[in-house]
């Protein structure tokens, strides 16, 4: 760092670093040491997006440059992440059944090239009997693969890692290769999976993805906690 070209510091004297100087200080040098043992077109998680930015596929995090990116891979959540990552992989690797014709303890690991997000729809709905609240979601994915159904799974405020948790909201996660995963962020209300509330269906010839789902009532959601009485009563 230049410290004698300080504001306050007399030539040839070192003034007292603020905090701001002293962390982008931190960060170039973070920088510098990553370009140095860090090949970016090898990395598996470095993904440019499609307004400019850099985002780590692992932590879910969006960054302005690839300096920022570089100095993200060296912190404890990045090198945490991949010591997550690798302890699953090896024990998912372990409980793998052995493919005959394939060596024993080599794991396959899939290469998808990802093709943009899918198109979607979401239109508001209300039961007419029950005057429950739902949303009917649309997903197009003109290319999936064949063979492949697209899959859901709904996510708590605390799993994701793109924004600050905040537990007045929960997700719906949809995936389907070769597209992007998505994710809708919905009111962290109890939703209601009985039979004919809870729905989805996937369209092959047009390659639609219907998903329905209504949330419970409060009347409900307070009955459904309590003992001996069946959340599931219509």
């Amino acid at each position: 760092m230049d410290y004698q070209n300080r504001a306050g510091s007399k030539f040839g004297g070192g003034g007292v670093a603020s905090t701001s100087a002293t962390n982008a200080d931190r960060r170039e040098r973070l920088r510098k040491l990553a370009l140095e043992t860090i090949d970016l077109d090898k990395d598996p998680y470095f993904f440019k997006n499609h307004v400019g930015s850099f985002e780590c596929r692992l932590c879910l995090t969006v960054h302005q440059n690839d300096g920022s990116y570089l100095a993200h891979t060296q912190g404890r959540k990045h090198q945490t992440n991949l010591a997550r990552r690798a302890a699953k992989e090896q024990k998912e690797g372990k409980q793998n059944d052995i493919v005959p014709g394939m060596l024993a303890g080599v794991q396959v690991k899939k290469n998808v090239v990802k093709i943009g997000r899918p198109g979607y729809r979401i239109t508001k709905i209300r039961d007419p009997v029950t005057r429950q609240n739902g949303l009917l979601f649309q997903f197009q994915f003109p290319e999936i693969t064949t063979g492949v159904r697209p899959r859901l799974r709904f996510m708590s405020a605390f799993e994701q890692q793109v924004e600050e948790p905040d537990t007045s909201y929960q997700y719906l996660v949809v995936a389907g290769e070769p597209y992007e995963t998505v994710a809708v962020k919905l009111q962290a209300q109890e939703i209601d999976k009985r039979e004919g509330k809870f729905w989805d269906w996937f369209d092959e010839d047009s390659k639609e993805y219907w998903v329905q789902l209504l949330f419970k009532t409060e009347r409900d959601a307070r009955f459904s906690a309590v003992p001996g009485l069946s959340s599931g009563r219509k």
